[in-house]
Formats: structure tokens, C-alpha cells, sequence
């Protein structure tokens, strides 16, 4: 009997698990990016956990999803759920497309306003992994969820002029060297790396969003 009553409540999922398990496969796979990009560790091993780490975040999509279906008491607006998993999948997809760049035209050396954006990189997905737990209380950590995305706002900012600045510099460096295929390759490389910036803010616009709805 009591079996039966317990299946007529409403069920609510555990949603902040799920986005904290997708902000740990971010971070895992900014790491590796920051060592791909540095010219740190094993380049094959870092190339394999950023493809890891996003199909390990393809699954919590999945189960994201179905939990929505399927729960009739939810923590925020189920768009709102959804649209802060999704951005937080674009960012790691855009890692993994920037690792797949990387692999196919065989990048072994990196400007160093690439590295540079790496450890940006980095940076801003320790910022998200320090914000989504505080998503369990937004009202308490209202103040220190803004000053967080303030931060990943200005990381963003930070990786648009080095992008400017890299480019620039393979423009000139092509100009001198007459190789424009070594100019495409690095303008790929630099325009997967401002998405993944471009992602990260849009992660920082959806938290900042959920605080001035329920904070």
C-alpha cells in the first residue's frame, strides 16, 4: 500500500547532481586542452580525454532530458533546465571540436596566444564547477553567483583580444612567409577557441539568468 502512495507523489529529480557531473567533465576536458594547447603531457592522451569527457557529458545530457519528462516538481523552469545544460554541452563540444581540429591538421605547435587561451580556458571552467553548486541555494549565493560570472563575462573579453592579437600576427607571419595554408590552419584553430569563449559566456548569461528569476 504505501508502495502505491509513494508512486502518486510527484517526483523530483536530482538535477543538481546532473549539472554538477557535467561541470566536472567541462573541467576535466579544459585541463586537457590547457596541456594539448601548452604542449604539456602526452598530446594522443589529451586528444582522447577531451573526445572522453564530452561523451561522458553527452550522457548527462541524456539523462537531463529524460529527468525533465519525467519529474513534475522541478527546481527551476524546465526551459531553464534546459538551457543551462545545453550551454554547458556547447562549451565542451566546442572543446571537442577544437581538439578535432587540432588532430586533423596535426598541430603540434601553438602560438602563444593559443596556449594563453587554454589556461583562459581552464580558468573559466573552474569558475563554472565553483558556480553550479552554489545553484542549490540561489537565493544564499545570489551575490557570489554574479561575481562569478562577471569573471567568466571577462575571461570571454580577455580570449576575444587574444584571438585579435593571434590573428593579426598570423596575417603578418603569412604575409613574410608566403604560406597561406599555415594561415587557415591557425585562423581553424583560433576561431574554435573563441567558440568555446563565446559558449562559456553564454553558460555565465543562463546562471545570471536563474538568479534574477529565483535569487
Amino acid at each position: 500500500m504505501f508502495g502505491w502512495f509513494q508512486r502518486l507523489l510527484p517526483r523530483s529529480g536530482d538535477f543538481f547532481t546532473l549539472f554538477e557531473r557535467h561541470a566536472a567533465s567541462l573541467s576535466a576536458a579544459a585541463e586537457a586542452l590547457a596541456h594539448l594547447t601548452s604542449g604539456e603531457g602526452d598530446r594522443a592522451a589529451n586528444l582522447r580525454a577531451i573526445h572522453d569527457q564530452e561523451h561522458a557529458a553527452d550522457e548527462v545530457i541524456r539523462e537531463t532530458l529524460h529527468e525533465v519528462r519525467q519529474t513534475f516538481l522541478t527546481p527551476f523552469d524546465r526551459g531553464a533546465i534546459t538551457a543551462l545544460i545545453g550551454t554547458m554541452d556547447d562549451t565542451i563540444d566546442e572543446m571537442n571540436r577544437t581538439a578535432a581540429a587540432i588532430e586533423l591538421f596535426d598541430v603540434r605547435t601553438f602560438d602563444p596566444q593559443m596556449k594563453q587561451i587554454g589556461a583562459l580556458v581552464q580558468d573559466a571552467c573552474r569558475l563554472i564547477s565553483e558556480a553550479v553548486p552554489l545553484l542549490r541555494d540561489v537565493e544564499r549565493n545570489g551575490r557570489r553567483l554574479h561575481e562569478l560570472t562577471a569573471r567568466l563575462v571577462k575571461l570571454e573579453g580577455e580570449v576575444d583580444v587574444l584571438h585579435d592579437t593571434g590573428m593579426k600576427n598570423a596575417f603578418e607571419a603569412q604575409r613574410e612567409k608566403s604560406d597561406p595554408l599555415d594561415f587557415m590552419v591557425k585562423r581553424e584553430i583560433y576561431k574554435n577557441l573563441e567558440r568555446i569563449a563565446d559558449a562559456f559566456e553564454d553558460v555565465a548569461n543562463e546562471i545570471d539568468s536563474l538568479v534574477i528569476d529565483h535569487g
